[in-house]
């Protein structure tokens, strides 16, 4: 690297390296924060679901073509429509997301964060969400039914199926989820009238998209909880404890469902593990991924 001159400096030293230097976990200043569009985080979740529709379309059909009924699709379809949702909520970011910027990890808030700081948080977002739902349900007298998605994506059928539909829920749903909500909706609404309005506009949004997959009384709960994910993200200023609380959430919710025990802490604890191997090696590529020039606003 060549050295330049400075009048500053009565030696020659190196220019800087890199787009963004190295900041301390767990800060990121607003100077680092994309500047995507506020509009685009709605548009962005409407081709995403258009998307996510037309897929599925497309499996039915395919489906359909080996004899699996339309009107009561196998399991096996219902896995893969959902899956197909998750991957286009991260499409739909991605390409958004390119209006300000190549993509790189640090604007959808991959980056670490001091390790206590985060699960304390994370323990005070759930603790929070949990004592929400228990004073919502009880005041208004409310009985959710127990979820019956997870029998109806076929675990009771083969293990194959338990173990997909455990890894959907607790792996898929929580990294794909955040990557979009808080990575990139939540972050393009920020923009607009600062943290308060866009995490409850988030958390609304977030407990709206449940309706078709979980009992109605929880969905302002799950507001509640998508509001209470953006609130960590911003406290931490990582995208990683979102996941890692979401990981946890899903895991409890789906061993409830399979009236686990001991069960529940090694589904969460190998989707954990799952999870920050994913995110070591996304971001060791991404990193090692030369950024292209940014794209035209």
């Amino acid at each position: 690297m060549d050295a330049v001159e400075s009048p500053r400096f009565p030696f020659a030293h190196p220019e800087p390296v890199g787009e963004h230097p190295e900041l301390p976990p767990g800060i990121e200043p607003r100077s680092r924060r994309p500047r995507w569009r506020p509009w685009s985080a709605l548009v962005a979740l409407i081709a995403a679901f258009a998307a996510a529709l037309f897929g599925a379309m497309v499996i039915g059909i395919a489906a359909a073509a080996f004899g699996a009924s339309l009107t009561d699709p196998p399991p096996a379809v219902t896995i893969l429509g959902t899956v197909l949702q998750d991957a286009s909520l991260v499409g739909a970011a991605l390409l958004f997301s390119r209006s300000f910027a190549p993509p790189r990890p640090w604007h959808f808030g991959l980056s670490r964060t001091r390790l206590w700081r985060a699960i304390g948080w994370a323990v005070v977002a759930w603790f929070g969400f949990y004592a929400f739902t228990a004073v919502f349900v009880a005041v208004l007298g409310l009985h959710p039914e127990e979820d019956s998605l997870p029998q109806e994506l076929g675990v009771e059928d083969s293990t194959v199926a338990l173990v997909a539909v455990a890894f959907l829920v607790a792996v898929v749903a929580p990294v794909c989820e955040e990557f979009f909500f808080r990575g990139y909706f939540y972050g393009a609404l920020r923009n607009w009238r600062g943290v308060w309005p866009a995490a409850v506009t988030t958390g609304l949004v977030f407990g709206g998209i449940h309706a078709g997959s979980s009992d109605p009384a929880y969905l302002v709960p799950l507001g509640v909880f998508g509001l209470a994910l953006c609130l960590l993200y911003e406290r931490t200023g990582s995208l990683y404890p979102c996941i890692g609380l979401h990981c946890a959430n899903n895991s409890v919710a789906f061993g409830v469902t399979q009236s686990w025990t001991w069960q529940i802490p090694v589904l969460f604890a190998a989707s954990a593990a799952v999870i920050a191997g994913a995110a070591v090696f996304v971001e060791r590529r991404w990193r090692r991924a030369p950024a292209a020039a940014p794209a035209m606003a």
